[in-house]
């Protein structure tokens, strides 16, 4: 068997969940069957991976016109194979068209949805429009959809009703806990790799810590974390990784926002804008005595599934597939997110991460706990093979 995979992100052009699925997906994938990777950007050196610029005539155009003329070029570079997965309205476009000129099976994984993202128009004005039907086209044309968490089926079922519910298969995220698991911190860091990110931000490491990774978007929340950390306990500290803002708009925003905690905490607040390492990210994670997760939209949070398996405590909305990672009061603490009562969430959020890391024993027992569950039912192998169950199920 061989697959076209056809995705917006793949490294090293990475910037959220849906390009570490792609990523860990393929990989897997390539131990069992056959993977063409077709993706957008830069060229890559990668074996069977061809990436697809922007027509040069519509340089200029809205993202979304310019994102769709990608996929013409996906479209026609997919010969050959006898299967196309497309993942995310980005790629979506692609997918069908090579599906109809090929007469292949063409699968869609849904990460998230634009009906479920209207914020989106800040960034994309009328070309929110446009993706939108690009996806609602993806969707209910696939041969197959499949959902990354048992919440996201019946998103997809609400968004698109006229998607066979039967032609909907869930096969969740995973995580590779051989590549996410507990690193050394602080002087432990320094004596394996020769630095510390957290000492070079001038982290204290006997007080608690409370750690953010996302980009700087609606969906992640960050807005509401940092209103919240207004009303963390004196001693907490806050390490916000939050960078690749949607607008310039958002992005003033987010910085006025942590500027007025700043000041009004007077310190503890470590900002970090730049994209870090794994290896970075994997100790910040690993030190926090919980991960804070604010998203107020989520299919299932690859995140979440990141800090767990550093063996972090999360702290995290209860929206979308969240609660299908996240056990409350097992591997961490879910609050209640109402769109209608924003300022009751981050109350709450504040209350949640406060209790987590009063105790910071017990929040390393809750993390331990949230390992055990990265391990035993998020296998990247496992999911491949659910994959390619799905194509096989089309031929």
């Amino acid at each position: 068997m061989r697959v076209g995979m056809m995705t917006k992100e793949y490294p090293p052009e990475i910037y959220g969940g849906a390009g570490v699925h792609v990523t860990e997906l393929t990989r897997y994938m390539r131990e069992l069957v056959e993977v063409d990777v077709h993706c957008m950007g830069a060229e890559r050196d990668e074996p069977r991976t061809w990436a697809h610029g922007v027509d040069p005539a519509l340089a200029d155009a809205n993202p979304a016109i310019r994102t769709l003329s990608t996929g013409l070029r996906m479209a026609d570079a997919a010969s050959g194979v006898d299967v196309v997965h497309s993942h995310t309205w980005y790629a979506g476009l692609g997918g069908h068209l090579a599906a109809r000129l090929y007469g292949i099976p063409h699968v869609a994984t849904a990460h998230s949805l634009e009906p479920h993202r209207p914020w989106k128009r800040e960034q994309l004005g009328g070309g929110y429009d446009v993706s939108g039907w690009s996806e609602r086209n993806t969707m209910e044309y696939a041969d197959a959809v499949i959902a990354v968490s048992e919440k996201m089926k019946g998103a997809i079922l609400e968004a698109y009703p006229r998607i066979d519910p039967s032609r909907i298969h869930v096969v969740l995220n995973g995580i590779d806990c051989d590549l996410w698991q507990p690193r050394p911190t602080f002087d432990a860091a320094v004596e394996a790799r020769g630095s510390s990110v957290l000492t070079e931000l001038g982290v204290d490491p006997d007080k608690p810590i409370v750690a953010f990774v996302g980009r700087i978007t609606r969906q992640k929340g960050v807005g509401h974390l940092v209103k919240a950390a207004k009303m963390f306990d004196p001693d907490v500290q806050l390490v916000l990784c939050a960078g690749a803002p949607d607008t310039e708009e958002i992005a003033a925003e987010t910085t006025a926002l942590v500027d007025d905690l700043r000041a009004a905490r007077g310190g503890g607040v470590f900002w970090v804008t730049e994209m870090l390492p794994k290896e970075k990210i994997q100790e910040i994670l690993t030190a926090a005595d919980t991960f804070a997760c604010p998203s107020i939209y989520e299919p299932l949070g690859i995140v979440n599934l990141e800090a767990m398996a550093c063996g972090t405590a999360v702290v995290a909305s209860d929206v979308g597939g969240i609660p299908e990672v996240v056990v409350d009061g097992e591997t961490g603490t879910l609050v209640h997110y109402d769109e209608n009562d924003p300022g009751a969430f981050e109350r709450d959020l504040a209350s949640a991460v406060n209790e987590m890391v009063s105790d910071r024993d017990r929040a390393r027992r809750i993390g331990e706990a949230g390992r055990r569950r990265a391990v035993g039912d998020f296998s990247w192998a496992t999911i491949a093979e659910q994959t390619i169950d799905v194509y096989r199920s089309l031929m």
